[in-house]
């Protein structure tokens, strides 16, 4: 156990670089290529559900249900035309990571035989297994499943031969199982606040949009130093240690 560490930063010593080929088109060309953008979205739907669909995307209407089917047809053919043989109703659950439920586009059509099939309800809803997530201690059989509900403020997109829908997750009684529900939820609540407060200056204000920054720092650990880790395994940060041999203590601003 003592020379644990001394083993992990031999096996990190001892990695490879990894070569990776840049891809030969312009940026533009590739760019968005597996993202159901709005450009596909106006070539692929009919053109009163696109209006309804960016609706729905820029103004927090309510889904039409009527429109679902007619979205996901146009988004099966898209999928389709790129190869794809499976959907998936993807989210992030607070085990950390992203989860995902795969089904193919075969439905039994009752005679013995099968059909390719995606309709809206297939694209609107799915029900997850719950159980395996933290849901309250929830330990009936009939409330072990979870709802995956379709998000449309995020595009849907392609990985390899899989439709990825991206979706939020909650459980039986209604409590968030990702970390996507809480931050609509939150955006939601700042929108509401915040467009009551720009109306003692604004009457015509109609929505506050919230943005988020990213960081611009990170850390790559090497997988042997992070598996000698115990307190990065559990919470994801460091516990312990030390400073570094140069730190920010003496800078004013970034840019010192």
């Amino acid at each position: 156990m003592s020379n644990l560490r001394f083993e992990a930063v031999s096996e990190a010593s001892k990695r490879k670089p990894v070569e990776v080929t840049a891809p030969s088109e312009r940026p533009s060309e590739f760019f968005g290529k597996k993202v159901f953008n709005r450009q596909k979205m106006y070539k692929y739907l009919p053109a009163d559900v696109y209006e309804k669909l960016v609706d729905v995307i820029d103004n927090g209407a309510r889904l039409d249900r009527n429109i679902a089917n007619a979205v996901a047809k146009g988004i099966k053919q898209w999928a389709d035309e790129n190869g794809v043989t499976h959907y998936t109703h993807w989210f992030q659950p607070l085990t950390e990571g992203t989860a995902e439920k795969h089904d193919a586009f075969i439905e039994h059509d009752g005679k013995g035989g099968m059909i390719e099939e995606f309709s809206g309800k297939l694209l609107v809803q799915q029900e997850p297994d719950a159980s395996s997530f933290p849901s309250g201690g929830i330990r009936s059989t009939f409330e072990a499943r979870g709802y995956s509900a379709w998000d449309p403020t995020s595009p849907v997109f392609i990985i390899d031969d899989t439709l990825c829908i991206p979706t939020v997750f909650i459980s039986y009684t209604g409590e968030a199982l990702d970390y996507k529900a809480p931050l609509l939820r939150s955006l939601h609540a700042v929108n509401v606040a915040a467009t009551e407060v720009c109306h003692y200056f604004n009457p015509d204000v109609k929505k506050v949009i919230s943005n988020l920054g990213w960081e611009q720092e990170y850390f790559l650990v090497d997988e042997s130093l992070y598996a000698a880790r115990p307190d990065l395994m559990l919470t994801g940060r460091t516990l312990m240690g030390h400073d570094s041999a140069k730190n920010q203590q003496m800078d004013d601003h970034y840019f010192g």
